[in-house]
């Protein structure tokens, strides 16, 4: 092995160790946020642990071929030194920065979401509703008139009719008729 690739490898051992900091502040930070139950914090580790350990040998078969040396384990520790003395502040902040954005986002969205579609489907129903209350309304007001006019003629009729009832048998069914007319003429307008 080169020179030239022990040193690249030491880089590459450098970048994995910062970068597997900045998943665990990254996992720290969305563990904190989306307020994960206890039990959830070893699987959240366990899944840690395997994107640390598939990065740092990618990273390791990438620079000298998979082979492991003492160097490595001094690129990882300087990696993870700098990483918590100058970046780990940063990436939480940054972190924390982006869940905010997209909590805003989110809230925007639902907003719009609201005032376009959800409102204007609320304000049409109840518009409706109103619209079809008062078609009703009017419906029942000019029934009432009808039949009040009608009245007069129905009570001539059933008199000019009544001598007549000696002679015609009337049927069962046009009785009951004529019954649940009255019945219904008489609730309507003895109140």
């Amino acid at each position: 092995m080169t020179l030239h690739v022990q040193f690249q490898t030491i880089f590459m051992m450098f970048l994995s160790g910062v970068a597997i900091c900045a998943i665990f502040d990254v996992f720290r930070v969305l563990s904190g946020k989306l307020k994960l139950p206890r039990w959830t914090i070893p699987l959240v580790d366990i899944v840690y642990w395997i994107v640390a350990t598939i990065l740092v040998f990618r990273l390791l078969l990438y620079s000298n071929e998979g082979q492991v040396r003492v160097f490595i384990f001094l690129g990882l520790g300087i990696g993870v030194c700098f990483y918590f003395a100058l970046l780990s502040n940063l990436v939480i902040h940054l972190t924390l920065l982006i869940i905010r954005i997209i909590i805003a986002l989110y809230r925007f969205l639902a907003k719009t979401v609201e005032i376009v579609l959800i409102k204007p489907i609320i304000g049409l129903y109840r518009l409706t509703v109103i619209i079809l209350g008062f078609l009703l309304a009017v419906a029942i007001f000019l029934y009432r008139i009808v039949l009040q006019l009608l009245y007069p003629f129905w009570r001539l009729l059933l008199w000019m009719t009544r001598p007549a009832h000696k002679y015609f048998v009337v049927p069962v069914w046009l009785k009951k008729l004529m019954g649940n007319i009255i019945t219904i003429y008489r609730r309507l307008f003895s109140k």
